[in-house]
């Protein structure tokens, strides 16, 4: 199985190769890389994303036919892709971080900035929190409910159909840990810095 970690110049991703090596331990071929080629000939796509929604999706449209190739690979062939962070951020129509900036339009929603209730709550919600599983996921799978997984955000993706959320975490609202529908998934806490735990999300990703 070949398995594409999209590099599109998004800040540090070693964590998120140095997590899908150590779960795959050579049964799976990883390719960290922005050639279109090599993703349209991929079993399954990870997108990471650090930084601001606007940086992140610049950096997709930088690359020429980049957007067309993980819409042919998730939208039409229907094909496993996980969205880390900004990665799943990026699904929806529209984010507000720095400017308005169109997504990636996979699931309707928005990205917006957590509601820090006047101060109350620190932003960005960094650090350990855990996780509100609601529906079955099969990311999730074996995975207990008020599991602790680790945070770096301050913008949350609001989807517009709520039963697409398997999971939510309690900050200043119920915020939007990860996402499901079909082949596409998505995580908004950070798998590859969540321990034991996050490396067997990487797992059920990897099985699936």
């Amino acid at each position: 199985m070949n398995l594409t970690i999209v590099d599109y110049k998004s800040g540090n991703i070693s964590s998120v190769i140095n997590s899908f090596e150590e779960v795959a331990k050579d049964k799976v071929k990883i390719e960290v890389t922005s050639d279109l080629n090599k993703i349209k000939s991929s079993d399954k796509v990870v997108l990471p994303g650090q930084g601001s929604f606007k940086r992140c999706v610049d950096g997709l449209n930088n690359i020429n036919g980049l957007v067309d190739t993980l819409n042919e690979f998730a939208i039409t062939n229907k094909k496993p892709l996980l969205g880390i962070c900004v990665g799943l951020q990026m699904f929806a129509d529209v984010g507000y971080e720095e400017t308005e900036t169109k997504g990636l339009g996979w699931i309707s929603g928005k990205v917006a900035k957590i509601d820090n209730k006047n101060g109350k709550y620190k932003l960005p919600h960094i650090g350990w929190n855990q996780i509100n599983i609601i529906k079955d996921s099969k990311i999730l799978k074996d995975i207990k409910n008020n599991s602790h997984m680790y945070f770096v955000h301050s913008y949350e993706f609001i989807p517009n159909d709520k039963n697409l959320v398997s999971s939510t975490t309690t900050y200043s609202s119920n915020i939007v840990c990860s996402i499901e529908r079909e082949n596409i998934f998505g995580t908004q806490f950070h798998p590859e810095k969540s321990d034991s735990l996050g490396l067997k999300i990487i797992d059920n990703f990897i099985k699936l």
